[in-house]
């Protein structure tokens, strides 16, 4: 037993030293371990009594306040159209900027940058309608622009001729819609015109074009630009006792457009060559050429339109005879022994030209005199030209002009297209804005006859200094100075600029030179500035027109 009893004892003991050695090494590597933690938090004595909050019972919103609804709504994504239009509004405000800036290359660059953006649009753009509305904007905003300067006697400005938009289409011919016919057949029967009016398959063909995209914005903006000139059109007719539907024989020949030219150099809004113009009394000299004057063409159009009914006794035949010549109706007639037009066209005895001229006019009258049917009603015409003349008794720079009347000399240059360039001889009708006259005739009285066709007329504007508009002139500021008997210039005043002419420039510069080889050279510089800066992409070419005027070419 005893033997037992110390086995039993040892076991024990070792057992307790086990367990006694386990707990020393579980609590030193706990010290070990708890060394590197911060010390734990003391325990609160007492534990605060927190109150449960009540639960609310949620209102459901079941519609959307009313600040928020702006807020919510998603901004349409603007289409390709409008970007492009945008775009071009951009470029635009850029030139015109750069324009009142002084920076002529950069508002010409920017100027160019606008117009291509329109001009580049692609056919089948939907919404095609805007590029063309704000291309229309934008050429005759940029044509207000004098960013040529037209210095003080440039006789250099040449005028820019455009090409008549029919020219192309007298030659061809187009299909007919079969459902046009007994629908043209209703209106005509409704339809009141002092030209008789007829429907066969050529004019049919031609109002199924003029229905056609590409014919429709050609008939259109004849239509707009015809809003210019109607009223002095109808006018006339009526004075000289014509049909008041003759006005789309100028529809036909030039868009209402008064520098239009054809590859015969028929020029005007009527169309005359030279010959015949001079018949009818519409003169050329090297200032001015009177048939692209559009109230003295329209006059010897309408005279010439009677004496060739008078003539055949038929308008058709009077009409034909307007295109291709009242001899060759007359030996179609005498050849064939027919006096009717739609014969002569049977038998090809009349130029392909004129089978095609005459339907034109009819289809373009068939469809203005039923707008409604065309969708022509809603076209928003340009307002009509109005304006006063005064009889220059000097030579007169059209520079002068816009300075006295405060308007962009492009605009004088359009009311008076038969001016050839800037200068307008002595005994011109010339051509001012309304309500302008009494001021310019009493301004130009200030200013020797002898001077006109150089000296300029400023009017002092805000952070204007005599120095500054000396600068702009290119002159001295005594000469300024002296002339007006200032010393400073105050908002408001208008100053007399005495500036030279060109003709004078060039004499002074080539005596400060004494050097003929070397005004030459100068000379030469500037015919390759001239000839490089005319180099102008095609996609240009189309509001050059335009463009010419504001001195962008």
């Amino acid at each position: 037993m005893t033997e037992t009893r110390k086995r039993t004892m040892f076991c024990v003991g070792c057992i307790s030293l086990v367990v006694l050695s386990g707990c020393s090494t579980s609590s030193n590597s706990q010290r070990f371990t708890m060394s590197f933690m911060p010390p734990a938090p003391k325990q609160a004595v007492a534990s605060a009594v927190v109150d449960t909050p009540q639960v609310v019972e949620t209102v459901k919103i079941t519609a959307t306040p009313v600040f928020m609804k702006a807020s919510l709504q998603v901004p349409p994504k603007p289409s390709q159209t409008d970007m492009r239009v945008r775009r071009a509004d951009e470029r635009f405000y850029a030139g015109k900027k750069a324009y009142l800036d002084g920076e002529l290359a950069t508002a010409r660059n920017e100027f160019d940058k606008a117009v291509d953006l329109l001009l580049t649009t692609p056919d089948n753009v939907p919404d095609r309608y805007k590029i063309e509305k704000k291309l229309e904007e934008l050429v005759a905003a940029i044509h207000k622009y004098d960013v040529n300067g037209l210095g003080a006697g440039d006789f250099s400005s040449p005028t820019a001729y455009d090409r008549a938009p029919l020219e192309d289409i007298l030659e061809m011919t187009f299909p007919v819609d079969p459902e046009l016919k007994p629908r043209v057949k209703e209106q005509l029967q409704g339809t009141v015109s002092q030209l008789p009016l007829q429907m066969t398959d050529a004019v049919l063909s031609y109002i199924n074009y003029f229905n056609s995209d590409r014919g429709r914005r050609t008939l259109l903006a004849g239509l707009r630009r015809a809003g210019r000139y109607k009223p002095l059109i109808q006018r006339i007719l009526a004075e000289e006792s014509v049909p008041q539907e003759l006005i789309y024989l100028a529809q036909a020949e030039s868009g209402f457009l008064p520098r239009a030219v054809s590859y015969k150099s028929a020029v005007g809004m009527w169309q005359f060559v030279q010959w015949r113009g001079r018949q009818y009394g519409l003169n050329q000299t090297a200032y001015t050429d009177d048939r692209l004057d559009p109230e003295k063409a329209t006059r010897a159009a309408a005279k010439h339109l009677r004496d060739l009914y008078e003539k055949f006794g038929d308008w058709y035949l009077a009409i034909a005879g307007y295109n291709c010549g009242d001899g060759c109706v007359e030996k179609a007639v005498q050849r064939t022994g027919y006096a009717d037009f739609w014969d002569l066209r049977s038998r090809n005895a009349i130029p392909k030209e004129t089978t095609n001229y005459v339907p034109i006019i009819l289809a373009m009258t068939i469809m203005h005199k039923n707008a409604k049917d065309y969708d022509l009603e809603q076209v928003e015409v340009d307002p009509p030209l109005t304006y006063e003349t005064i009889e220059l008794d000097s030579p007169t720079h059209l520079a002068l002009i816009a300075d006295i009347a405060d308007r962009p000399v492009s605009e004088i240059r359009e009311m008076n297209p038969s001016l050839l360039n800037s200068l307008a001889p002595s005994g011109y009708q010339l051509h001012v804005p309304e309500g302008s006259k009494t001021s310019i005739v009493a301004s130009l009285d200030t200013i020797p006859a002898a001077r006109r066709a150089s000296w300029r007329i400023h009017r002092v504007g805000p952070g204007d200094t005599l120095e500054s508009i000396a600068r702009r002139f290119n002159m001295p500021v005594n000469s300024i100075s002296a002339l007006n008997n200032q010393s400073e210039a105050e908002v408001g005043d208008v100053l007399i600029i005495p500036t030279a002419s060109q003709l004078e420039r060039m004499g002074t510069s080539k005596k400060s030179v004494g050097n003929p080889k070397g005004s030459m050279k100068s000379s030469g510089k500037s015919s390759a500035r001239n000839t490089k800066s005319s180099k102008r992409p095609a996609t240009r070419r189309m509001a050059s027109a335009y463009v010419n005027g504001a001195g962008l070419n």
